[in-house]
């Protein structure tokens, strides 16, 4: 299949997005989780004779990644913009395509895996605005804890479509030869 440039640049804007978003939770969880962090912070500043409340320590530990999760949410806007790309190209686009029941076993599951993919990201935005959007929209704390915790399931799903994406592109281009880089004019 050709791919159009409208629709390879929100492919590359996309996985650009998406992996900056999977890389600030990353980071969140790992390098500047707090949990960590504010034992170090309190460990290194008792070794010059500073003692630090536990609570001081977690206060400076999470505004020390503050900076950081705004990039999470500055990319959420920009995936909600270009889901709104997404389906402009899709109302626009005027090649014949394929119905999915001629389609062969593997171009099937392809195309499920694709429509599994944008669902998820819509789920994502959606999810996201709503958590950051939580005072605005008035959520029950328990709303937005069932809302939190399916985002973070969700969340997982990205961190298994990633690699997997990237191995059947590698297998579509190395192994059986189709370029998925053509450009259709």
């Amino acid at each position: 299949m050709r791919y159009t440039a409208l629709f390879k640049a929100w492919h590359w804007l996309s996985a650009f997005v998406v992996s900056g978003l999977v890389g600030t939770v990353l980071l969140r969880k790992g390098f500047l989780s707090y949990r960590a962090n504010s034992e170090i912070i309190m460990d290194k500043l008792l070794g010059v004779g500073v003692e630090v409340l536990r609570d001081d320590a977690i206060m400076v530990a999470k505004a020390i990644r503050d900076v950081m999760w705004q990039w999470h949410i500055i990319l959420g806007f920009m995936l909600a913009f270009l889901i709104v790309y997404r389906v402009l190209l899709a109302i626009f686009d005027k090649r014949d395509k394929i119905p999915f029941a001629s389609l062969g076993l593997h171009k099937k599951g392809v195309r499920v895996s694709y429509y599994i993919f944008y669902a998820s990201i819509v789920f994502m935005a959606l999810s996201g605005f709503m958590l950051h959007f939580k005072e605005e929209l008035a959520l029950a704390e328990a709303t937005f804890r069932s809302i939190k915790d399916l985002h973070e399931i969700v969340y997982n799903y990205f961190l298994i479509f990633i690699p997997l994406h990237i191995v059947g592109v590698v297998v579509a281009e190395v192994i059986e030869k189709h370029s998925t880089s053509k450009v259709e004019e």
